[in-house]
């Protein structure tokens, strides 16, 4: 089977650790490195790959990838994915899809219209022990779900903000961190019918928040709550506890518990907790912990893009996907300012 040949749009922390994971993967093959900096430049050149400014660039070289991964900065990922859907390029647009629902609105639809693969790049989803998770609520050993709580309670250093833009409106912990954990709360949970939130910028009094409290109700009935800060000393983040990036320190803690009728589960040490005899608060209560093969989500999403341009697998985390979890971030937002509860609904709010 010939590799997939690729390209990555963006030369920045992600870009890079996107590009690493094509190099490693047999069956995706790494042609471009797509950036109008220098540093975009010398970075391609380091890693072999051939270096343009941008798509333009390249398909007007002659060259034209099977496939892309966006990794610019969040205002640039509308222009970029429309690029590709006109140039009919399947792509992964990283996380947000948009800084806005309505720019994640039109490259959904834009997608769709000319049949061009859009995918989020969500890449927890592809984790092994999500989808351990998600196969246990699914086959009932947790009972009725009734409620989920999660936490990001992290400190980001001072020097993080040095770069001005994590100071601004359109950044924050809440658009760029707890999006994912409410992207997988929606995969693990269901879709969300209603957000009351709180923030504060108490600490830091920057333009975006440094903490926040979010009440969600599900559609199904699921209660859950998410408390998001990055100006904390804690270990409870997915960050910390996962594992899953060594660039952070590994603890043994958890940063979600879903609770059922017949047990509750630990995320990400995968304890579901129960009684082994009638259900009681007297009686003994064990964990059993589930199973799974551990591997790099990121990895596993490069795997899955050149499976998706093949024809051989659809979308796990379509653009659709990701604009729905934009929806419930952008309600989180608009609570917040308003101090009322904002209702969403299927398609939107």
């Amino acid at each position: 089977m010939q590799p997939v040949h690729l390209a990555v749009v963006g030369a920045g922390l992600i870009g890079r650790r996107h590009a690493e994971h094509i190099l490693a993967e047999p069956e995706a093959s790494l042609d471009a490195v797509l950036d109008p900096s220098e540093a975009g430049r010398a970075f391609a050149e380091g890693i072999g790959a051939e270096w343009f400014p941008d798509l333009s660039a390249m398909l007007a070289s002659g060259r034209r990838p099977e496939g892309a991964i966006i990794a610019t900065p969040n205002q640039l990922h509308v222009a970029n994915g429309l690029a590709c859907v006109a140039a009919g390029i399947p792509c992964i647009v990283e996380k947000p899809l948009a800084d806005d629902v309505a720019g994640a609105e039109r490259l959904v639809a834009a997608a769709e219209a000319a049949g061009v693969p859009l995918l989020t790049g969500h890449h927890r989803r592809y984790n092994p022990m999500i989808a351990a998770a998600k196969r246990a609520i699914e086959e009932g050993r947790l009972g009725r779900v009734l409620t989920v709580q999660g936490s990001f309670w992290l400190f980001k250093p001072d020097d993080y903000f040095d770069a001005a833009w994590r100071r601004e409106k359109g950044a924050g912990p809440v658009l760029l961190n707890l999006i994912h954990d409410v992207d997988l709360l929606r995969h693990l949970c269901g879709e969300v019918e209603s957000v009351t939130a709180h923030e504060s910028n108490a600490v830091r009094g920057h333009a975006v928040e440094d903490t926040a409290a979010i009440l969600l109700r599900f559609a199904n009935g699921v209660l859950g709550t998410m408390s998001v800060s990055d100006t904390v000393v804690a270990p409870w983040s997915w960050e910390m506890t996962t594992g899953e990036n060594p660039a952070y320190p590994h603890t043994d803690q958890a940063c979600y518990q879903i609770g059922g009728t017949h047990a509750s589960l630990s995320i990400p040490s995968l304890d579901l907790w129960r009684h082994r005899g009638a259900r009681s608060w007297w009686a003994p209560i064990q964990a059993e912990r589930l199973a799974y093969e551990a591997e790099d989500p990121l990895r596993r999403q490069v795997r899955h893009l050149c499976r998706v341009v093949r024809g051989t697998e659809a979308p796990l985390v379509s653009g659709r996907e990701g604009l729905e979890t934009l929806r419930v971030i952008e309600a989180v937002k608009r609570s917040a300012a308003t101090g009322r509860t904002v209702a969403l609904g299927r398609a939107g709010a």
